[in-house]
């Protein structure tokens, strides 16, 4: 067998045309070629060859996962969350080696592997340092849809929000991850402070952990202002609001013992506040992308 490491193809086969796939979305984003140099770390020379070649061809560059993932790190690098590209073309190469076209590349350097349903790329995960990163992913991804959505700025409660998702199994408020200093309003739209981190809400990861008591598919939640129109939009759409007791000091185990009383778990839940206490309407999922694609909709819907 020839010595051909994987990582080998990457650098041959994906980060050319993945860089300058990026760079042709950057361009169309108006950034100048050496704002877009400094952002994937190349010279101004190399972008100004990625900008006036053919775009790139190949199964690389055409395959669906590469089309996504460009269009979401060229977002990210515009944005200057360069945190968020880099774990996004991570995930595309993780993507492309798990039995995709990276193993059709390495059977062609390496003949010796063709036939042999090759694991080299997969073997031996560490599962629970998996589950962890798949985990901030899903909380970066829902951040960015409450960033991205119109009108959810209007439903940022003044303690702010924060959206969560809990590791499989989690049964403590460090095994759910959050963004660290909550998610504020600014001059009408929503600033994410921070990158997730677990741990990072007592409040968000409490209403997963009292939900998941019940069902344990949810695993994930957002905290959101109530507004008018909110409940409506969540009954034109199925869903059933279920109001829980916010008089007692540890209101999240009202919201447990209310959601033991129902029996199930609507994906609705809230309280009508009390004593220096604003009324919080919890909107939960399977993980944060769900709620917060939830939430999205019904803001959306009482526009």
């Amino acid at each position: 067998m020839g010595l051909v490491a994987p990582q080998e193809l990457v650098v041959e086969h994906v980060l050319p045309p993945v860089r300058a796939l990026i760079a042709r979305r950057l361009a169309d984003r108006d950034l100048t070629q050496q704002q877009i140099a400094d952002r994937l770390g190349v010279t101004q020379a190399a972008v100004s060859q990625y900008l006036s070649g053919d775009p790139p061809g190949g199964e690389i560059a055409g395959h669906p996962e590469t089309t996504a993932a460009v269009e979401s790190i060229a977002a990210e690098l515009a944005a200057g969350d360069e945190y968020a590209a880099l774990a996004d073309l991570l995930e595309l190469i993780e993507t492309l080696e798990d039995r995709g076209p990276l193993c059709t590349l390495h059977e062609a350097e390496s003949p010796e592997l063709e036939g042999m349903s090759c694991d080299l790329c997969v073997r031996g995960p560490d599962e629970r340092v998996a589950a962890e990163r798949e985990t901030l992913a899903t909380v970066r991804k829902a951040a960015r849809i409450l960033a991205q959505t119109g009108g959810m700025a209007e439903f940022v409660p003044a303690v702010g929000t924060n959206v969560g998702s809990a590791l499989p199994g989690a049964t403590d408020p460090i095994d759910v991850a959050a963004i660290p200093g909550r998610i504020y309003a600014i001059q009408g739209r929503v600033e994410v402070p921070a990158n997730p981190e677990f741990g990072a809400s007592r409040h968000v990861a409490r209403a997963i952990l009292a939900a998941r008591d019940v069902d344990p598919a949810i695993g994930g939640a957002l905290n959101l202002a109530t507004r008018d129109g909110l409940f409506a939009a969540a009954r034109e759409r199925g869903i059933e609001p279920l109001a829980f007791d916010a008089d007692h000091e540890d209101h999240l185990a009202d919201l447990r013992d209310a959601l033991v009383d129902r029996g199930s778990v609507p994906r609705v839940v809230y309280h009508p506040g009390g004593f220096a206490l604003e009324p919080i309407t919890y909107v939960l999922g399977s993980d944060a992308v769900s709620a917060a694609r939830l939430a999205a909709d019904l803001v959306v819907a009482t526009e």
